[in-house]
């Protein structure tokens, strides 16, 4: 490692030592929105963020994937931010760090997959043309052979007066159903629909022993199946309970393998319904797909490479100031993790630096922790700052708090999320999501309005987005939630889908991106305004009446 790249870290650590000194003197100053209002002292250093972003997203952090070297040096240098701004320790046993216990497991693998049709042909399936196998934390070798019945989209939403299991027995069969939702579903509830571990589990509660997943025409087209081939092997991660057990939703009848759309053709081979008709239908706005037994069983043989590895999220308190509210909670949680060090491709550049995804999620959350802990009145509500792991690996570290927080889970009234801000263009306008569900909308419409960003809505529906990051994990736990996204606005569609197209989960994802250092402490301030006002309100947020999530997970 050149001595010039480590002096520039060395320096990056020092700049964080002195930062409002160093940002008021070479921070370039933003021009003035006309719109903004804004309430509070607190001024997020550009400066800063850059600091913490060089840092966090420089090579010698291998990519920060859960579980290893780099990422628990991430870990400590947020835990070290922690300590030097005051923040109280919200870990395990004194510390900053939750430990939180992994299982990893990966396919070992191509597995096989043969069938039997009705006429008593037999035939099998070819590896990275019609399938791909899932691995399987629990058994590191699995032999299933069951008949098979498709589902359509696997979705039972009783308030739409919609089930797909509906006049089926799947009770000891491998179910297939088609990935995602229909698209008249609203689009934070198609994207609870459409995760693939609520469908496991509504597979698990008829009794199937299985699912294989298909691809929809349009899903294949944004996803296409060849991208997964080089992949299949990289490492999926759950973590474990008290009994040492890795905790999979749906567990009971787990992902056996993904189908490519030829070979799904295959196992249709005879059904009831022609698979063409099946794809038309499915794209129709009700995607009223009806289900049936197909005329085939299925022996499917898997092998799993199965380690036990420990990572840790980064917990720290900021207490509050009101002796009747300070034992609430609000959460700031941000993901530290990204997915390390590329094994395959050709590309010379292997590393997955992340800059986007997440270290300027990290950087904000570190910023908006020193506008509390600098703020001449400080908040009433207690301020919980979290940085988790694993969230590329499936929302791993979040779902773990969640589910063992390491304060009274009575206490978390909220959690805002910080989630790969794409800071590429002087964005105008932040996506909400979840804002709406709660009482939390109208603080993140006036936290807006005071630095003068719009709302817009949700301008990517077929991406599911609600559902792909942290906070959708305290949602399950009915703490109301919201995660800002830069809009598309000035600029923005190009600059996102761009990102998206080129950048995103590569190794291009790095500090020589045209990083607008301005924005991101734009982007810091309305998340601080958000927490802001959700810390100092008269009463915690509550989910709005009817609301579909507040009903779902509300009474937990």
């Amino acid at each position: 490692m050149p001595f010039s790249r480590r002096a520039a870290l060395a320096g990056a650590a020092l700049l964080l030592t002195v930062q409002p000194v160093f940002a008021a003197q070479t921070a370039p100053k933003a021009k003035p929105k006309p719109a903004a209002v804004v309430a509070a002292s607190f001024t997020p250093s550009p400066a800063a963020i850059k600091a913490h972003m060089t840092f966090l997203a420089d090579d010698l952090m291998e990519g920060r994937e859960a579980g290893t070297r780099g990422y628990d040096i991430a870990a400590n240098y947020v835990a070290s931010q922690y300590a030097q701004l005051g923040v109280k320790p919200a870990g395990d046993n004194g510390s900053y760090l939750q430990q939180v216990p992994l299982t990893a497991a990966r396919s070992a693998s191509e597995g096989g997959v043969s069938y039997t049709g009705a006429d008593g042909k037999s035939g099998a399936l070819t590896f990275g043309e019609d399938y791909l196998p899932a691995a399987q934390p629990s058994k590191a070798e699995v032999l299933l052979t069951a008949p098979l019945v498709f589902v359509g989209y696997g979705v039972v939403a009783p308030e739409r007066g919609r089930d797909d299991y509906a006049g089926l027995d799947v009770k000891g069969k491998i179910v297939v159903f088609l990935s995602g939702a229909p698209t008249s579903f609203q689009t934070e509830e198609r994207a609870h629909y459409g995760n693939a571990g609520v469908k496991r589990a509504e597979a698990a509660k008829h009794g199937a022993v299985g699912v294989l997943t298909m691809p929809t025409t349009s899903s294949e087209k944004r996803r296409p199946f060849a991208r997964g081939v080089a992949g299949y092997q990289e490492w999926r991660m759950n973590w474990r309970d008290a009994q040492d057990v890795p905790y999979v939703r749906g567990g009971d009848a787990p992902s056996l393998v993904t189908l490519s759309l030829k070979g799904a053709a295959k196992l249709f081979t005879g059904a009831p319904a022609a698979l063409e008709t099946v794809l038309a239908t499915a794209e129709t706005p009700d995607g009223l797909v009806k289900g049936f037994a197909l005329p085939t069983q299925a022996t499917i043989q898997l092998k799993t490479e199965i380690e036990k590895r420990q990572s840790s999220n980064v917990a720290g308190l900021i207490e509050g100031s009101d002796p009747a509210l300070k034992a609430q909670v609000v959460v700031l949680s941000a993901h530290l993790d990204h997915l390390g060090i590329t094994t395959h491709g050709k590309d010379a550049d292997k590393i997955n630096n992340g800059a986007l995804d997440n270290a300027s999620g990290v950087a904000t959350l570190l910023e908006v922790a020193r506008g509390f802990k600098e703020a001449r009145t400080k908040p009433k509500r207690s301020i919980l700052l979290l940085a988790v792991t694993a969230e590329e690996k499936g929302l791993i570290g979040s779902e773990y708090f969640a589910h063992n927080p390491t304060v009274p889970k009575a206490n978390l009234v909220a959690d805002v999320n910080l989630d790969m801000p794409i800071l590429l263009y002087d964005f105008q306008d932040v996506v909400a999501f979840g804002a709406d569900r709660s009482s939390i909308g109208p603080a993140v419409a006036r936290a807006a309005g005071r630095v003068g960003v719009s709302l817009s809505p949700d301008p990517l529906p077929e991406e599911g987005l609600f559902t792909r990051s942290d906070h959708y994990r305290f949602v399950e736990q009915g703490v109301p939630s919201v995660f800002l996204m830069t809009g598309f606005k000035n600029g923005g569609e190009k600059g996102f889908k761009d990102f998206l197209a080129t950048h995103y989960h590569k190794p291009s994802d790095d500090l020589s991106q045209p990083i607008n250092y301005q924005a991101a402490a734009r982007f810091a301030l309305v998340n601080y305004e958000i927490a802001r006002e959700l810390a100092d309100a008269p009463a915690r947020p509550r989910w709005n009446k009817g609301d579909f999530f507040g009903n779902l997970f509300g009474a937990k």
